[in-house]
């Protein structure tokens, strides 16, 4: 999402708030709570879950194999969970050329970093980079080059885009900022 006029672009970047993050979520947090129920059913020597008879697993090895499992599962649920109420990595890319200034926001986990904010001179952008990688985990990323600073990345790594869109994307930045193209 993206607004433009002819002096200021601002780029809107989604964060953990994306579909996918949710159904994640979802699948690991109830995926693990029955492994935790079938352990605790093992333990027990009682049915928790009507679809699986408990009576069939032993509580060692097993159960406390599937127990650790759902634990497990349950933790990495629960950190995926607050990234998306935390929506970490959202934020936004203000280009204004009438100020001659670039901003950066983007939001971090809670804590002393939360926001994170940076700040270039236009006339600093020595190029816009596409940094293009084939083959099975297929990544496109756009950066900015800063002189003397390095390389701020301006998409996700897993936002997935096509040549065709990162190229436009690219051109469309470049003609903005008045900057060259590099492709890696």
């Amino acid at each position: 999402m993206s607004w433009r006029s002819e002096h200021i672009w601002i780029e809107l970047i989604a964060g953990s708030r994306k579909t996918s993050n949710f159904c994640w979520a979802f699948i690991l947090f109830f995926g693990s709570l029955g492994f935790l129920l079938v352990g605790i059913s093992s333990y027990l020597g009682r049915n928790l879950i009507s679809l699986f008879p408990s009576q069939q697993i032993l509580f060692f090895p097993q159960g406390i194999v599937m127990s650790f499992y759902g634990i497990a599962g349950l933790f990495i649920s629960s950190y995926l969970w607050c990234t998306i109420s935390w929506n970490v990595g959202s934020g936004y890319d203000r280009f204004d050329r009438k100020e001659g200034i670039v901003r950066i926001f983007r939001w971090g986990f809670p804590g002393k970093n939360r926001r994170l904010f940076l700040r270039f001179l236009m006339k600093e952008i020595q190029s816009i980079r596409i940094e293009v990688k084939e083959g099975i985990y297929a990544r496109r990323v756009l950066y900015m080059e800063i002189k003397g600073r390095g390389s701020v990345p301006l998409t996700r790594t897993d936002e997935n885009l096509t040549p065709r869109e990162i190229e436009q994307k690219a051109a469309e930045l470049a003609y903005f900022l008045r900057v060259p193209i590099e492709v890696f």
